[in-house]
């Protein structure tokens, strides 16, 4: 007898499946048209599908409700798709791009990150009550690095195409990539500070001395050292492999397109376990995959790669939406609601545009003031740093002493998982909307203007108009024109006559001189007072001024005048 199996697997394929695709049936017009990421998109559903809304997604139920265990998961699916982007940004720069721009990537990644670790570091030490510095550096050092999975929807689409340059697009991509695995340096240091020499010591052995070597020891030399050196030699044997083999024919397209999103995985793992840097490794070994630019043009076409990048964007944003902790935002010990909004909104407007705007002119892909604005401005803080979070919370969670978290430790976690949290949030949010409440600020008012304008216009008559029906023209300007010889005024019952007259405009010159736009005419220059529609036509500087006889004819009275121009026309006189 056929039963209900409403399971969790069943309802996560289902919520996931129906999502991504009712959400791809208006993809182009949310991205394209409305400039709305799918980051922001996705992290909305989320919460949605959470335990706080509709309890679609219960991530507590996936961990067995271990709070460890879920930080795990989220640690790990964070690590896959980092891992599978920054191959991917690798494999998107041109050749040999780290080694041509490395003196733009070197400002970027050593001023640059050192700027933005200390300037979120003081606004956490200012804004969080009871915290240290030592506690505030290892919280700003988790949103250090820019995000590249953010990153891309600022450099792909019709907006970028349009908006960014081409040079401007890379030198984002390559920072954001190198910028990932170099921030193991900027929260370890902090890290090894606080377990050696935190509250007194407890529990270590109190040495500055053993924390700087450690940093120095495991975190260069393993960690970064190591994943650069083991990044470069596996994207170069992979490249070679992949040229032998295509070179004889032995692999197929499908396993050729799949070949960098394979590579990635298999970094991750090998990396992983030997517990080095995953992420520097992976972007390492994209670049150097592609380093003669084979693989890049060959596959630049292609949309397998673009396909598989948006459904783990899509995905990993979902599951943030879900495990984000919504309600310690407003409820937590460690740091209230209103000192959490400014810290948000300054850490975003000075984490990282100051120092890119007074390093503008070192930096050749930059260029003006605008460019640098909008770069120091979207440095996003997503992935990348939720990623850090949990490396810390890890690395934390082993400072115990007799069996417990130390208290400083405790407290440490509590704050970062607070703010990086936040911080992450508002990244999403407010570089989600950046574009598209941009676009509605350039566009509103001209919008408004315009059907200002219009209804203005459709008020007063037009400047000139040509229609079906002849205009009355002026009398004294009808009078002062001359006629074809042999033709007739039939209409006027003249013996030399005008047909019907259609002005176009007005007369260029007023002879009572009562329009007060004309005094604003000096010498042969013209200007307008207003920027709405002008009657007055421009003065021809080549334009003749009346004769002595046309001057005297206006005198006349309109029998002499008539009689006078026929007496022209039966004489050949000129004609106007």
């Amino acid at each position: 007898m056929p039963t209900l199996a409403v399971v969790n697997f069943n309802i996560v394929c289902a919520t996931l499946g129906g999502f991504i695709t009712l959400f791809g049936l208006v993809s182009y017009l949310m991205k394209e048209k409305f400039y709305l990421s799918e980051a922001l998109i996705s992290l909305v559903a989320g919460l949605i599908f959470s335990p706080h809304a509709t309890n679609l997604l219960r991530p507590q139920q996936y961990a067995l409700g271990d709070v460890e265990t879920l930080n795990t998961i989220t640690l790990y699916f964070t690590r896959l798709v980092l891992g599978v982007q920054l191959v991917l940004a690798g494999v998107q720069l041109p050749s040999k791009y780290l080694k041509k721009e490395w003196k733009s990537l070197a400002l970027l990644l050593g001023p640059g990150m050192t700027v933005m670790w200390i300037f979120t570091s003081l606004l956490v030490f200012a804004l969080v009550p009871h915290i240290s510095f030592i506690q505030a550096l290892a919280v700003g050092a988790c949103v250090t690095p820019t995000d590249p999975v953010l990153s891309n929807s600022i450099v792909k689409g019709k907006f970028a195409d349009k908006n960014i340059p081409k040079e401007l697009q890379k030198i984002i991509i390559a920072e954001s990539g190198a910028n990932d695995g170099l921030g193991y340096p900027f929260l370890f240091l902090p890290l090894y500070l606080i377990q050696h020499t935190g509250y007194g010591g407890l529990g270590q052995d109190n040495s500055t001395a053993n924390a700087v070597g450690a940093w120095f020891a495991e975190t260069w030399c393993y960690t970064i050292i190591l994943s650069i050196v083991y990044g470069a030699v596996v994207g170069w044997i992979a490249k070679e492999l992949l040229h032998w083999a295509e070179a004889r024919k032995y692999i197929d397209r499908e396993s050729f397109l799949v070949f960098a999103i394979t590579l990635a995985l298999f970094i991750v793992g090998t990396v992983g376990m030997i517990g080095s840097d995953d992420v520097l490794a992976c972007f390492i070994a994209g670049n150097t995959f592609t380093w003669d630019d084979w693989f890049r043009l060959e596959t630049m076409d292609d949309s397998f790669q673009p396909t598989i990048d948006m459904l783990l964007n899509v995905s990993v944003f979902i599951w943030f939406g879900a495990v984000c902790p919504w309600s310690e935002f407003v409820h937590n010990s460690v740091i209230p609601i209103y000192r959490l909004i400014p810290l948000g909104i300054l850490v975003l407007l000075l984490r990282r545009p100051p120092i890119v705007f007074a390093m503008r002119k070192q930096i050749h892909q930059i260029d003006g003031k605008r460019q640098a604005l909008y770069v120091g401005f979207f440095g996003p803080i997503g992935v990348s740093a939720v990623f850090y979070l949990y490396i810390t919370l890890d690395f934390l969670r082993n400072i115990t002493v007799d069996g417990e978290i130390r208290p400083d430790a405790q407290f440490l976690m509590e704050v970062t998982n607070i703010v990086v949290w936040f911080l992450c949030i508002c990244s999403i949010v407010i570089h989600g909307l950046s574009v598209p409440v941009g676009k509605l600020g350039f566009y509103l008012p001209r919008t408004i203007s315009n059907a200002l304008s219009t209804d203005r216009n459709s008020e007063e008559p037009a400047p000139f108009h040509i229609g079906e029906t002849a205009f009355t023209s002026e009398p004294d300007v009808d009078q002062t024109l001359r006629r074809r010889p042999g033709t007739s005024d039939t209409n006027n019952g003249g013996t030399g006559g005008l047909s019907q007259v259609r002005p176009i405009g007005r007369s260029i010159i007023d002879r009572n001189n009562s329009n007060p736009a004309l005094h604003a005419q000096r010498g042969n220059d013209t200007f307008v007072l207003s920027n709405a529609p002008s009657n007055l036509a421009t003065p021809d500087r080549n334009s003749r001024a009346p004769s002595p006889d046309e001057i005297s004819m206006k005198s006349m009275p309109q029998t002499e005048q008539s009689a006078q121009q026929t007496t022209k026309n039966s004489s050949g006189g000129p004609s106007l």
